[in-house]
Formats: structure tokens, C-alpha cells, sequence
């Protein structure tokens, strides 16, 4: 796969968001979280149509199985062979697998197995996408601009969660799961020619030299460059802590919340649009500045105030109240993940922000789903106000972390 790679002087010092170069980039990220969006309503569609709802809850989730499973080793592969290739042929193998699928789903109407697989193959893939994905913003732009791409890339996800889902029912409806999934593969497959003109900053000289041992070694590399950095193994635990603090309320406990207190499925659907309405504006928040001084201090008075937002939610009188409060829960939740996000991006060695991406990515998109059938069994035991408290406290103390570490109360964005 061809790479294009130039000299950082021949890339674009302007600001992010008006640089043709990561604008190229954006377009290609976006459009295909758009694919993977209405991909996943094309798959979930299927299933439901080819089995019994457990059933398509299995197809639907075992791609987590060897993204988890395979995320460090797809950092390793990301520092390897570079970012931008690597994200390049995993959406040419996405698309492929995408179309193919449209194919058999048009021909024959396929049971469970061969959606399991599609599910398998896309989950494979991520392990290596997700580190890439990571470490890419840093060869296409300047360490200063870093925090605003982090905002840029916020909008993306919200525009594709936005935009995908209604656009993949959209297809199921005209043309059933057949025309979705091709419309998924498209999608994705536009990212490839976008990524192939985005001009890349030259790798760093000691990238070869962070790559000559054997994959084992560099993976333990890449996990002693995190032990041994006195900002990012405290941002680590700080993120790992948000994460499985958050994850649960928002993901299950709203559901759990509006069916408790009688608000519906529209009252539900609201609450879930605050949030998104608060990370939207956290995201265009650093897209425009570009930047907010004392990042430490911020991602640690994010934490503990979203902490305190997160467990006033089980308490509020009604839906009204409970949208506002999402809404706060966004903002503060979607500033921190930022700014952890461009901390990672600017603190650690380029030569291992791959193998770096890939220990944060395997917290959040691994290990913190697997605690939401843990959080609703929880609160089938002791009720919404006591575990949403107990995840809250675990969200607050990775902004007691944050606050308590010094080198990360006090790290800062580049100018």
C-alpha cells in the first residue's frame, strides 16, 4: 500500500479545522463511521430476521470477542506498518466484506452463521483500525492542533450516530438488509481514496528503531513506555476509572431509569439526545479554541463534576430535569474524553502511540461493555440510586487520580 509521507514543513501548520490536509482526513473518518453505523442496522436487522432475539444478540455481540482479545497486538501492527496503511486496508477489508455479504444476503438470504462471521471479521479488523485510528492524527497535522482534531473527530462520531442509523433503515426499508450492507461498503469504501491524497508527516527516526525486535517485544515495549511515563500511566487509570464509571448509566441506566419512573421510549430517546447534545458542544467547544490551557486540571474538575452529575441523575423528579442533566453529563463527559484524547495524542513517544491508542481503546470499546449486564443485574438487586451512586464514585476517583498525580494535575497541550 502506497504511502505518502512528507516532510513536516510540507504539511500545513494552519489551523486544523481550515487545513485542506485534515479536512481530507475528517471526510475520509466520517464517512466511514457513517458505514460502520448503518452496517451494524443492516446487521442487526438481519439477525433479528434469521433468528430469535437471544440469537441476534450473540451475532451482535461477538465482534467484541476478538477486539478485545486482539487490541494490543493491533497497536503493534499499527506502529509497524504505520498508521494511515493500516487504516487504509482495513476499510478495503470492511468494504469487501461488507459488499460480499450484500451479495449472499441478495442471492440467498443467509442464516446466523455467515452474519456471525461478517460480525467476527469486522471485530477482527477493529483490533488494528481502533490503534490506527489513534495514532493517525498525529502524522497529518502539528502537536498544537492536536486537542482541536480531537474536538473535529467528537463531531464526526456525533454526525455519524446522527446521520448512519436513520440512513441504515432508510436502506433496510427500500431495498432490505441486502441494500444496506452495499450501502455500508460504499460508504466505507469512499474513506480509502480520501486517506490515499491526505499527506503524512515524516515518522520520527527512532520509529525503526521501536520496531526491530519481534512483535513480543514490541508490544512490551510499548507497555513499559506507558509504565515508565510519569503523565500517561495515571492518565491511563484515570481513563480506564471514566470509563467503567460511565458506561453503565448511560448505556444501560438510562433505559433502566425511564422504564422505572414511566417516561417511555420518547422520554428515553430525549435523555440520550441531552447527552449527545452536550458531547456535540464539548467536541465544538475544542474545535474552535483549539485549545484550553491547564488540561490536567480540566480533565480532573471534568471528572469529579461529571461524577456528581452522573449520580444526581437517578434522583431527578422528571424527564425535563433528567434531559438537562444529561445534557451537563455530555459536556463535561465529552471535554475530558477530549482532552484525555490529545493528552495521550501529545504525551506520548510517536513511536509507540499506536501500542499507547491500543491500552486506552481496549478499556473503553473492550473491558467497559462488558460491565453493562453487570450494572443491570446490580440494579435488579439494590435499585437505580445506589448503583448509579457506586458509578459515579468510580467515575470521580479517575478525576481524584487526575487531581492527585501531579505530573497529570499539571500537564499541559502544546501551544
Amino acid at each position: 500500500m502506497p504511502t505518502t509521507v512528507t516532510p513536516e514543513a510540507a504539511v500545513s501548520d494552519r489551523a486544523a479545522h481550515r487545513d485542506g490536509n485534515v479536512l481530507r482526513w475528517l471526510a475520509a473518518y466520517t464517512s466511514s463511521m457513517v458505514g460502520d453505523s448503518v452496517h451494524y442496522i443492516a446487521l442487526s436487522w438481519a439477525a433479528v430476521r434469521a433468528g430469535s432475539p437471544s440469537q441476534a444478540g450473540m451475532v451482535m455481540a461477538v465482534s467484541a470477542v476478538p477486539r478485545t482479545l486482539l487490541m494490543l497486538g493491533g497497536g503493534v501492527v499499527a506502529d509497524r506498518l504505520g498508521p494511515r496503511r493500516v487504516v487504509i486496508g482495513s476499510d478495503v477489508v470492511r468494504c469487501a466484506a461488507a459488499l460480499s455479504l450484500a451479495a449472499l444476503v441478495f442471492a440467498t438470504g443467509p442464516g446466523l452463521w455467515p452474519l456471525a462471521v461478517l460480525a467476527v471479521v469486522f471485530g477482527t479488523v477493529d483490533a488494528v483500525f481502533l490503534p490506527a485510528v489513534g495514532a493517525l492524527p498525529a502524522r497529518v497535522t502539528g502537536r498544537d492542533q492536536l486537542a482541536r482534531v480531537q474536538g473535529m473527530r467528537g463531531l464526526a462520531i456525533r454526525f455519524s450516530y446522527v446521520v448512519g442509523a436513520p440512513l441504515g433503515g432508510l436502506a433496510v426499508a427500500i431495498g432490505g438488509a441486502a441494500a444496506a450492507f452495499a450501502l455500508a461498503g460504499l460508504l466505507i469504501a469512499v474513506s480509502v481514496p480520501l486517506l490515499v491524497s491526505v499527506r503524512m508527516r515524516e515518522p520520527p527516526q527512532d520509529d525503526a528503531a521501536a520496531a526491530r525486535g519481534t512483535a513480543w517485544r514490541d508490544l512490551r515495549d510499548g507497555l513499559d513506555h506507558i509504565r515508565r511515563h510519569r503523565v500517561l500511566t495515571p492518565l491511563m487509570v484515570a481513563i480506564a476509572l471514566g470509563d467503567l464509571g460511565f458506561v453503565g448509566p448511560l448505556n444501560v441506566g438510562v433505559t433502566l431509569l425511564a422504564d422505572e419512573r414511566g417516561w417511555g421510549a420518547s422520554g428515553m430517546g430525549w435523555v440520550v439526545a441531552g447527552f449527545g447534545t452536550g458531547a456535540g458542544a464539548a467536541s465544538l467547544v475544542l474545535t474552535v479554541r483549539g485549545r484550553l490551557p491547564r488540561a490536567g486540571h480540566v480533565v480532573a474538575y471534568t471528572c469529579l463534576a461529571g461524577c456528581v452529575a452522573i449520580g444526581a441523575l437517578a434522583y431527578v423528579p422528571g424527564v425535563v430535569a433528567a434531559v438537562g442533566v444529561a445534557l451537563l453529563v455530555g459536556l463535561l463527559a465529552g471535554l475530558s474524553g477530549a482532552l484525555c484524547g490529545a493528552l495521550v495524542q501529545t504525551q506520548a513517544d510517536p513511536a509507540f502511540l499506536g501500542r499507547v491508542t491500543s491500552v486506552s481503546s481496549i478499556v473503553s470499546l473492550g473491558l467497559a461493555p462488558l460491565s453493562m449486564p453487570l450494572f443491570a443485574a446490580a440494579v435488579g438487586l439494590w435499585g437505580t440510586g445506589p448503583v448509579f451512586a457506586v458509578s459515579a464514585a468510580v467515575c470521580g476517583l479517575g478525576g481524584v487520580i487526575a487531581l492527585g498525580v501531579r505530573d497529570l494535575r499539571r500537564a499541559e497541550l502544546p501551544r
